[in-house]
Formats: structure tokens, C-alpha cells, sequence
């Protein structure tokens, strides 16, 4: 139950009822992309979100309702309420009964405590992955006619974080090395409002909470958004997490929800209500103390609507994968949404094809690990420093220089010692060396991406895309 996924707490995007419409899901989307986003992918999702809902129910996901309808919720970038939720732990009682469903399924085999390490290519196709067994301390192969990578993202890069531990950017990692190309690594999207207090990953306080009316507070107790955006307190993330940086230049950054009542908000936030409970703050009562951390990560695998790559038989589903939809800013609550739409593509299209049963090879055992180095937390310090919400290009500069040592010292560990820390730790030094390069190279500022050189944004020169294929870096125009 360890993932990202499981700790969504806004909900669902879809378009459910008038006055909500395909089109202006679609349109606000693209506003929050930043001109970035794929229109073929955006529509893709949108079109298909319906019907997605529809599935969850089937598979007995209960979500809340108000008077025998779905209860919908607005978030920052939505023109609409369309965020179908349940209750304020959405993303986990999804997970719980899909996983639920697939431990009845005798079709399915899981294998858990195993950790994918690199994948088994032969002239240009995937043959499968090579895996760690953790409780076994040895190494497995695993033969399929076709692979998906679903691992999630890279929170684990920086100093503060929503992520769990296991965000190191696996999946991404190891597709980049087997030679699958790596699209908008820059787009790393900070999330305005954790609960800015103990330590990483940080508890979030969920976007729905400003939906419901909650406004934001800068440590003179004014109401600040009005300064920075006209959506004020719902605006897209990446302009409420520079507001909040910039408000907490004078202090103390607050999430005001007073105005609501205890029953409305034990009922509608009860997950965040007992973690604020838990610190001593009362929603009804008390102020609640905010801060941006890194949350999404908008780039990854680079694959088609299909969810293919340019590596035959390999498909990337998920966070660990880059559809286009969210471009320079992910649109809240779109997440879980693209999970569904593009994991039920890449399954039908692996349904048409022939497939045996994955074959299971077993290895030797590994030798003991007794010691390993703190570089993990030195990646964090330097993506957080200089790779973070708002970036210049002397840090930058030096970012790549740091990071670059630090990837051969990385590599080394993980060639001498194979175990779960020198994997994660490896695989997190070549995804920030890739996203500190990627934003070294943009020279403007678009959606997550705040090069303070280049502060304005420029489509005459960066209506484009980075993309990175083993060592070497593409700029490709963006197409619509």
C-alpha cells in the first residue's frame, strides 16, 4: 500500500454532469500545461474519464455522495466542480480494493518485497526485468512478452517532500538506461500546502481544502492570493507555491478553514482532521501552518497514447511516464485519472497479443551488506538548494558539477554492493543529474519550471521539449 497513489487525497477528475463539460475539462488542462500539453493525450484522458468512474464503482470503490449523487469537489486549475472523491482518502480506498480484487484473481501472480534493478533487452525489444528478491537477498530474472513499468515518481529527490520513501524514481531510472527516451525531466511540480510541520515525506493538506473555501494566510493573517492570481487560493500549483515562498519571506505561511464547522469538516476532511488533531491544531478552531514541497513529477518515460515506448514490448504507465497531458504543471486530481485511462489502454493493448506466462528465473545469493554512504541525502540537499521552486543558473551550474560526482560514486556502490539502498540511491543520482541538465538548458520560465534569469515565458524560442536518450540531449518542437 506504499505509493503515491495511496496518498491522493483530492480525488478524481471527470466530467460528470452539466454544467461541466469534455471541453472545458479539456481546455483547462491545457491552461494549467502551460502550451506544453499533448491535445491527443489531453482527450484521451478527458474523453475516457467517465467511464473510468464507472469501473471503480463496478470494482466496488465507494466514493461520496450527496442526496444519491456523486458529491463533486473543485481544486486549483478546475473551472468546474468535477473531482469525484471519497471522503479525503481517495487514492488510498482505491488501492485498497483494487489490490483487494487482485489477490482473489488466480490469474495474477505477486510477487512482493522484490525491486525491479534493470531490464532485459535484446536488440531493441524488452524480454523482461531483472529483479532483487529482497527476502531472499538474491537476484531473479523474469521472462514476459511484454513489461509495464508503473513505479511512480521521484519525490525522494528533495529535502521536503509528500512522497513516500519509496519515490526514487526506479522505474524511470532503469528505462533510461535500457535506452527508452526520458521527455520534460524540468517539470518537477511542488505542491503549495503540506502540513508544515515534523519531517519528510510531510503530511499534505489536500487541495480540496481551499476547494471547500479555505483561504491562505501570510503571517500578518492577510488573505494573499488575491495579489497573484485571479483564481486567488485555487489557482494552479505552480503559482501558489512561489506566492507562498514568497509570502514566507516575512513568515509563517496559514491554511484558514475556520469558517466551516466541526461536523462539516470531521466529515469531509476526516483523515486530515485527526492528522491536524494529532499535532494539536483543530481545523474549526486553529490556523494550519503550510509550505510548498515537491510533489509530482510531470516528466518521465516518454510514451504514446497507447503507453508505448521506443523500446518494443515496453510499456510505462503511471507517474513513471510522460503522455503529454500535463506538460509544464499537472492540473490537480488528473493523476489517478491518467493512471485508470492509460493503464486500461496499455492493457487492451497487450490483451490483442499473444502472451505466455512470465518464466521465473532464480540466481544466486548476493553477499551480505554491512555499510553504505549518506549520498542519497546529499542529492537532497542539492535538488532542494538549487534544482528546487525557483532556480538560477550559477546553482545550477554547480548542481551539475556536484551531481555529476556524485552519479560515478553512486554507480560504483551500486556495481560493489547490490542491495535496495545503493539501487534507490543510483537510480536517484541519474534522474537528478538528467533534471538539473534539462533545466540548465530551458532559458525561460513555463509552469513548475522558475529560471529566475529568464523569468518570462517564451514560446518563440520554448514552445519545445527536452528529451534525453542514453547520454545524449534532444530539443524537439512541441506538436499539436
Amino acid at each position: 500500500m506504499n505509493s503515491n497513489s495511496s496518498l491522493a487525497q483530492g480525488g478524481i477528475a471527470a466530467v460528470i454532469r452539466p454544467p461541466d463539460s469534455f471541453q472545458k475539462h479539456i481546455n483547462d488542462t491545457m491552461n494549467v500545461g502551460r502550451g506544453l500539453s499533448d491535445i491527443e493525450a489531453v482527450k484521451t484522458l478527458v474523453y475516457n474519464g467517465p467511464e473510468q468512474i464507472e469501473w471503480l464503482q463496478k470494482q466496488g470503490v465507494e466514493f461520496s455522495t450527496i442526496n444519491g449523487k456523486l458529491d463533486l469537489t473543485r481544486e486549483g486549475g478546475h473551472s468546474s466542480r468535477r473531482v469525484i472523491h471519497s471522503g479525503d482518502i481517495t487514492g488510498y480506498n482505491i488501492q485498497r480494493k483494487l489490490i483487494e480484487n487482485a489477490r482473489k484473481n488466480s490469474s495474477l501472480q505477486i510477487l512482493e518485497d522484490t525491486m525491479a534493478v534493470e531490464l532485459l533487452i535484446k536488440r531493441g525489444k524488452c524480454l523482461g526485468v531483472k529483479a532483487l528478491d529482497v527476502n531472499n537477498n538474491r537476484l531473479i530474472e523474469i521472462h514476459s512478452d511484454n513489461t509495464i513499468l508503473a513505479t511512480g515518481g521521484v519525490g525522494q529527490l528533495y529535502l521536503r517532500t509528500s512522497n513516500p520513501l519509496i519515490a526514487t524514481g526506479d522505474g524511470i531510472a532503469i528505462a533510461w538506461r535500457a535506452g527508452a527516451i526520458l521527455r520534460d525531466l524540468e517539470f518537477v511540480q511542488f505542491h503549495p500546502t503540506i502540513l508544515d510541520y515534523g519531517e519528510s515525506p510531510y503530511f499534505l493538506i489536500s487541495e480540496a481544502v481551499r476547494g471547500e473555501g479555505g483561504i491562505l494566510l501570510n503571517s500578518e493573517k492577510e488573505a494573499f492570493m488575491t495579489r497573484y492570481h485571479s483564481l486567488k487560493d485555487l489557482a494552479p500549483r505552480d503559482v501558489v507555491s512561489r506566492a507562498i515562498i514568497e509570502e514566507q519571506k516575512k513568515g509563517q505561511v496559514y491554511i484558514n478553514i475556520r469558517e466551516r464547522d466541526k461536523q462539516f469538516l470531521e466529515e469531509r476532511f476526516p483523515g486530515i482532521y485527526k492528522e491536524c488533531l494529532n499535532r494539536g491544531i483543530r481545523m474549526d478552531k486553529d490556523l494550519i501552518p503550510v509550505s510548498p514541497a515537491a510533489h509530482y513529477f510531470c516528466g518521465g518515460a516518454k510514451v504514446d497514447v497507447n503507453s508505448s515506448t521506443n523500446i518494443d514490448n515496453l510499456l510505462v504507465i503511471g507517474e513513471t511516464s510522460c503522455t503529454g497531458v500535463h506538460g509544464a504543471n499537472r492540473m490537480a486530481s488528473n493523476s489517478l485519472l491518467e493512471c485508470l485511462v492509460f493503464s486500461k489502454i496499455a492493457t487492451d493493448k497487450i490483451d490483442e497479443s499473444e502472451n505466455k506466462f512470465p518464466e521465473i528465473s532464480i540466481g544466486e545469493k548476493l553477499p551480505e551488506i554491512k555499510e553504505t554512504s549518506n549520498l542519497r541525502d546529499n542529492i537532497q540537499q542539492i535538488m532542494w538548494n538549487y534544482v528546487g521552486i525557483n532556480r538560477e543558473l550559477d546553482q545550477l551550474e554547480e548542481a551539475l558539477s556536484n551531481l555529476d560526482e556524485i552519479y560515478l560514486r553512486a554507480k560504483k556502490e551500486y556495481m560493489k554492493n547490490l542491495c535496495v539502498q545503493t539501487i534507490e540511491t543510483w537510480n536517484l543520482a541519474c534522474i537528478a543529474k538528467l533534471i538539473a541538465k534539462a533545466a540548465f538548458t530551458r532559458r525561460e520560465s513555463r509552469g513548475t519550471h522558475m529560471l529566475n534569469d529568464y523569468p518570462v515565458r517564451n514560446d518563440a524560442d520554448w514552445l519545445k521539449h527536452i528529451e534525453f536518450k542514453e547520454e545524449k540531449m534532444i530539443i524537439v518542437e512541441h506538436k499539436n
